[in-house]
């Protein structure tokens, strides 16, 4: 099946806009790309008048929570709120939401009860319909950090959304029980603050516990994310190769050298925090630490694109007052509070993101030989990027080269 794409306006990070051009897909790859006027109709089975809207690779989001539905809205404990299999059709509806928003890849940070792995076959198996996804699993810490919520009388003996270890052994081994059950990404809560009850300061694994996770890891073949605020946690972090940096509230220059030099990605997830703070955080005390932490992310964020950090999108989508669907209004958030530009922010959702996946010569960029994985945009993003926020503007989905939805 060879489909065309005519009067299309062709966007991506990396060669810029290219209005008035024709796209030729052949099964599940980009052929040709061309000025309208160049094509053959005889030469393709199907035509796609797109009449100036724009094309553009599909994005990634690099810290989805598939199983989060008004996450701290009750006091259950993380991945205890409901039953697996229910946790499982939430994930399925998060996923196809991403979807249908224009999110063709997704990254986990984190699902209760094997749920990701499970979901990430249905994708791949075609059960369910979703995007590329590299699934989690139980999201690691230590016995007493913020996430360790269940009261000590319950004696659940269920670990839902968490796993606590003490001692390096004790993380090697559990580290390996997730990747078994088919995680891909492990993450670890590394410090508190950012969301968390525990204080910004505390940091909450050793360094021996931290290195037998990313070592275990690493050894399997799997990818470490973690939360992290502090200085300190970050250095150590950095120094020991974690893969992503989720949130980096104290990021710093040196920090930032170092992850240009090892490659690290970092997530700054800043839309949740300013959303908070404008709909909840006053009530809970709130708003003035988010408010230095986003008037230092304006400053220290700039520097950190432009060393070439590979900064992605995501964020914690799914707590409560937070749902899943407002994925694309985040870009805006870079552009309009941080300066960063359009084009680099769009870079970060589908260059950067499609390194994450793993796949950075198959997707991301536009051009032949590339997976089809794109999106058809009713208005321009690199003039307003705000028409990437609202569903409705996004009028298709193709992945690998078929409609979606």
């Amino acid at each position: 099946m060879r489909t065309a794409f005519v009067h299309a306006h062709v966007l991506d990070a990396v060669h810029g806009p290219r209005p008035g051009s024709t796209v030729v897909i052949d099964g599940s790859r980009i052929v040709s790309v061309a000025p309208d006027g160049d094509l053959d109709p005889a030469a393709v089975d199907e035509v796609v008048d797109l009449a100036g809207r724009t094309l553009m690779p599909g994005m990634v989001t690099s810290h989805f929570h598939s199983t989060y539905n008004e996450l701290g809205s009750t006091p259950d404990p993380l991945g205890l709120d409901a039953p697996p299999v229910y946790l499982g059709l939430i994930g399925a509806r998060n996923l196809r939401t991403a979807l249908r928003c224009g999110f063709t890849g997704a990254v986990s940070a984190g699902a209760a009860c094997d749920v990701d792995a499970s979901l990430a076959k249905g994708i791949a198996d075609g059960v369910i319909e979703g995007p590329r996804f590299i699934p989690g699993g139980r999201e690691f810490s230590t016995t007493g950090h913020s996430n360790d919520s269940a009261p000590w009388y319950w004696q659940l003996g269920a670990s839902g959304g968490i796993r606590l270890c003490d001692g390096a052994e004790e993380f090697r081994k559990n580290v390996r029980k997730e990747i078994k059950r088919g995680a891909r990404i492990i993450k670890v809560f590394l410090t508190g603050g950012h969301g968390t009850t525990a204080p910004r300061g505390r940091t909450e694994l050793t360094r021996d516990e931290l290195a037998a996770v990313i070592e275990t890891a690493h050894s399997r073949g799997a990818m470490v994310r973690a939360h992290i605020v502090n200085r300190y946690a970050l250095g150590m972090a950095l120094d020991m190769g974690i893969d992503i940096v989720d949130h980096g509230d104290e990021l710093d220059d040196e920090c930032i050298a170092q992850m240009v030099e090892q490659g690290t990605f970092y997530v700054p997830s800043v839309y949740f925090p300013k959303h908070f703070a404008a709909t909840m955080g006053a009530g809970l005390g709130f708003t003035a630490g988010i408010a230095e932490d986003l008037r230092y992310a304006a400053e220290i964020l700039p520097r950190a694109n432009a060393a070439g950090v590979k900064l992605v999108l995501g964020d914690d989508y799914g707590a409560v007052g937070f749902p899943h669907g407002m994925y694309g209004k985040e870009l805006a958030i870079y552009t309009q509070d941080m300066g960063i530009p359009p084009r680099d922010v769009i870079r970060w959702a589908t260059v950067h993101g499609a390194d994450l996946l793993g796949l950075p010569g198959d997707l991301g960029v536009i051009e032949p030989g590339r997976l089809a994985d794109v999106i058809v945009v009713d208005g321009e993003p690199l003039a307003d990027i705000t028409v990437l926020g609202e569903p409705a503007n996004v009028k298709a989905v193709y992945k690998d080269g078929k409609l979606t939805g």
